[in-house]
């Protein structure tokens, strides 16, 4: 079997406002609290490919590995998909991911401005009370509004075709359950709704049959 590369692309749509941050903990006066990360080319706002493949991979250590803390006890099927150590004929070796993420920039500015939208921002005013003294802690927090698409793309590294459908099965899986689950910070407030739109994959090197890996990306969408 040639070895190959199976590209997948498709399109993150936010469907509750989206908080990716800094990092940074210093605001100036006047300033929003927490910004959003951003493409420093375009200003637009961006998803990290870091940020997506950590979520979806803890998406699944919390079903197949919920009492594990330690990553390098995940499940194998983990581990070989998005990188870890493994243990062969008493050898340890660390193996890098099958799966590589790009960073992803907001796509359809344009589609929002035909709505008067000028910004794809917005800020959300939040309190925190502490219990004790019952003092209120006001802060500005940066979202990317709702209705904002990201495309992405992800590159799969077909190292053996005998695993390439499980693989991507297990990667749909994720995906499915991010759908249920959010993206960023402050989830529990309703922060980061996501869902899947037209996850498509083709060969870029060998040629290899995608049928199967596109009916298994097929079922993510809901």
């Amino acid at each position: 079997m040639a070895y190959d590369k199976i590209l997948i692309t498709g399109e993150i749509e936010i469907v509750t406002g989206m908080h990716i941050g800094t990092g940074g903990e210093f605001a100036a006066i006047g300033a929003v609290d927490s910004p959003i990360i951003r493409d420093a080319l375009s200003g637009l706002p961006m998803i990290p490919g870091s940020t997506l493949k950590g979520k979806l991979r803890s998406m699944l250590v919390k079903k197949y590995c919920p009492d594990s803390k330690d990553p390098h006890k995940d499940d194998v099927r983990i581990k070989r998909m998005f990188g870890g150590d493994f243990v062969d004929k008493g050898q340890k070796t660390v193996r890098a991911s099958r799966l590589v993420f790009s960073d992803m920039i907001l796509s359809n500015m344009d589609e929002l401005k035909s709505y008067n939208i000028g910004s794809p921002t917005e800020v959300k005013f939040e309190n925190t009370i502490t219990r004790v003294t019952a003092v209120a802690n006001p802060r500005q927090i940066e979202r990317v509004i709702r209705g904002s698409k990201f495309t992405f793309e992800i590159l799969y590294n077909l190292e053996n075709e005998s695993e390439a459908k499980e693989d991507i099965i297990l990667l749909t899986e994720a995906m499915k359950m991010l759908e249920y689950d959010y993206i960023g910070g402050h989830g529990s407030r309703g922060y980061g709704r996501v869902k899947f739109a037209g996850l498509k994959a083709e060969s870029k090197l060998a040629g290899t049959d995608v049928t199967e890996i596109n009916n298994a990306l097929k079922g993510v969408l809901i």
